[in-house]
């Protein structure tokens, strides 16, 4: 990381290994390249309440803790996404989260701790019912955070 790097504030993606967030990280890699600032990939591990603290991985039925899972799905999606960006040049300088939790509450949470400059998240686009019931992770994180959002569709 170069001195410039070191000390400027990131710019931080949150990614849930969707279509949704891998154009979130190019838009946040491009960004964060850009202007010399480095980049912090969060991803938040959020319990299912049917086998809190355990997700079911393969074909043999076998369970495997969700932190272990979660670890090996961010190195696979950073390989994927290095593999995108030319040259992969600057994914040296990229550094990673994992956090356990409410997602929005711990993307607020970690730009705060982090000092980021700005949050960038995907968005699913919901509409109508499914929005009302649901809601969206995007827009509690635009309207709760104290630094700018940049929300990006695939």
């Amino acid at each position: 990381m170069s001195k410039e790097e070191q000390g400027a504030s990131p710019v931080l993606v949150a990614v849930d290994f969707s279509d949704d967030s891998r154009a979130a990280f190019l838009w946040a890699y491009n960004y964060a390249s850009a202007c010399g600032m480095p980049l912090l990939v969060l991803h938040v591990v959020h319990d299912p309440g049917e086998a809190p603290g355990y997700y079911k991985h393969d074909t043999s039925g076998a369970m495997r803790t969700m932190k272990e899972l979660a670890v090996s799905m961010l190195d696979d999606f950073l390989i994927e996404m290095a593999d995108v960006v030319p040259n992969r040049k600057g994914m040296e300088n990229i550094t990673t989260v994992l956090e356990s939790g409410l997602p929005v509450a711990q993307v607020l949470k970690t730009a705060k701790a982090s000092g980021a400059s700005c949050i960038v998240t995907g968005s699913q686009g919901r509409t109508g019912l499914k929005h009302l019931l649901v809601g969206s992770k995007a827009e509690q994180i635009v309207r709760l955070a104290t630094v700018p959002v940049t929300v990006v569709k695939s």
